[in-house]
């Protein structure tokens, strides 16, 4: 049986897969305000915590209300073993989310005296997407998750990101200011971060059919899966020229190209495999690869041209 400590950081933190996601569209946003000198570290900062206190908040929500509604679903075995011999409990986990949302609420405070209202309603949306997930509205049931994911760790985890920078180096910079393509450079990475989801939902698409949950793989199946997944990664890749091209960002954005070869790697096994043992490891070394093509596609936006 695993740990206490084992079960907190292997299957609720779970880092491999909360961490490169929530930092994703950070980098990116990093990038975009270098190349526009409005670059902030600490409002950055702020926005990682924020940003990944808030996701773990929903991932606990989505394993709490998992373990509440379904026990008798083993889609995490680990931890319902864990509920069973009282190594975690529903009361641990709804600690666990309140105080997730509490340290983001105090790290809302030095955002909210940057940023203002904007940055009041980017943090309401945030929470409210996190925990609308599986609870509350649980818009994944009916098979929301894929484009709520693309445009909250896209456009508006970038854009956000982007703006709180820019209030605190540019005096009486205001959301309209903020430029759209700051919401368009954060697809790609949105885009991957949502085909995290799409590999979680292939591998335990059969636990979420007996939950009623409509994922994308409950109603197109495995084939379905594997074209959204497609279709998310590629695109992320195929962005990139028109980011050079078509918005005059740069040939630097082409760097997160080099990340193709890992991508490509990855869609080995998503189109070879459906088992969930075989389909485990994908989703950490998908998260990962989010993370550094985001890292390097910020590092392309913030490069000079000359």
């Amino acid at each position: 049986m695993p740990t206490r400590r084992e079960v907190w950081v292997h299957f609720l933190l779970y880092p491999g897969h909360t961490l490169p996601t929530a930092a994703a569209p950070i980098l990116v946003a990093a990038g975009l305000a270098g190349r526009d000198a409005v670059f902030a570290p600490w409002p950055l900062a702020l926005a990682f915590v924020g940003s990944w206190l808030i996701h773990l908040a929903g991932v606990f929500a989505d394993n709490h209300e998992l373990l509440r509604r379904h026990a008798d679903v083993p889609e995490h075995a680990e931890l319902l073993a864990a509920l069973g011999d009282g190594t975690l409990t529903l009361r641990a986990i709804r600690l666990a989310i309140a105080g997730c949302l509490g340290a983001a609420a105090l790290v809302a405070v030095p955002a909210v005296a940057i940023g203002g209202w904007p940055a009041v309603v980017l943090g309401i949306v945030g929470v409210g997407a996190s925990l609308g997930y599986a609870a509350g509205p649980r818009y994944a049931r009916h098979g929301l998750a894929d484009p709520v994911f693309l445009l909250m760790f896209g456009s508006a985890a970038v854009a956000g990101t982007y703006y709180l920078q820019a209030a605190a180096v540019v005096p009486g910079f205001a959301w309209t200011d903020t430029p759209w393509r700051s919401a368009v450079v954060g697809l790609p990475v949105g885009g991957l971060v949502t085909a995290v989801l799409v590999i979680d939902d292939l591998r335990d698409r059969s636990a979420d059919a007996v939950k009623g949950w409509r994922t994308t793989a409950v109603r197109h199946g495995v084939a379905g899966s594997r074209t959204v997944w497609l279709g998310l990664t590629v695109g992320a890749y195929l962005l990139l020229p028109w980011f050079w091209l078509g918005l005059g960002l740069g040939p630097w954005v082409l760097l997160a190209w080099a990340t193709a070869p890992w991508a490509i790697a990855i869609g080995r096994d998503v189109l070879r495999h459906d088992a969930t043992e075989a389909l485990r490891p994908a989703t950490p070394r998908m998260a990962l690869l989010a993370a550094v093509f985001a890292a390097l596609l910020g590092l392309g936006l913030a490069l000079p041209e000359g």
